[in-house]
């Protein structure tokens, strides 16, 4: 029984997103707002379980020493962004972000130079015994070429720099295609649970 309201409910939630292509309405809106709550809950729920409980309650507990009371600092610091809310002491919350940014920024850099940079930069250290290598090591330079604004675009400098934007165009084309077979995808398989699941057309 459970099952079968369950089906109904994401059936109806899957039409009332459906209905937008006819025009906004409050169906779609019930439907939307219903989602972001649901996102958000699911994400508090997450932290908790998943980072909160597991490296600052049960850790605070378990640890021995002054490891146990450096527990506060993080915790003290995620107490005060949530001052946020109070508007006479909203501005301390700024010091929680501030750290939170400064973080993420050195972490992000460091991810994305060891991550992406470094290895890219090997993939593309290629011996250029096939056309694929080829193509791949000309659109590597002249897209570089592309972005170099040190000296101005005139002649061979200006022929690369055309070259580049002709590769960067076919990478952006891709990638939207990737995005659109995406989202495609993901309509097929709302499609093939209202069929399949709930109307039980084809079996």
């Amino acid at each position: 029984m459970m099952q079968i309201i369950g089906t109904w409910i994401a059936a109806g939630l899957t039409l009332a997103i459906f209905s937008f292509l006819y025009k906004d309405n409050p169906f779609y809106k019930f439907a939307e707002h219903l989602y972001v709550g649901v996102s958000a809950a699911y994400a508090i729920l997450y932290v908790f379980y998943f980072d909160v409980k597991p490296l600052l309650y049960e850790k605070f507990l378990t640890e021995q020493g002054a490891e146990k009371w450096i527990l506060f600092f993080p915790a003290a610091f995620g107490l005060i962004m949530l001052a946020r809310w109070i508007p006479k002491i909203s501005w301390l919350s700024r010091w929680s972000i501030a750290l939170t940014v400064g973080i993420a920024a050195g972490l992000g850099i460091t991810g994305q130079i060891q991550g992406i940079l470094l290895p890219q930069i090997r993939g593309t250290l290629v011996p250029l015994t096939s056309v694929n290598n080829v193509i791949m090591v000309i659109g590597v330079i002249a897209t570089l070429v592309y972005f170099y604004f040190s000296i101005a675009h005139k002649g061979a400098v200006k022929h690369g720099a055309r070259l580049g934007m002709v590769f960067i165009m076919v990478a952006f084309g891709a990638s939207f295609g990737y995005t659109v077979m995406a989202r495609i995808s993901l309509l097929i398989g709302r499609l093939h649970f209202l069929v399949y699941e709930w109307l039980h057309l084809v079996k």
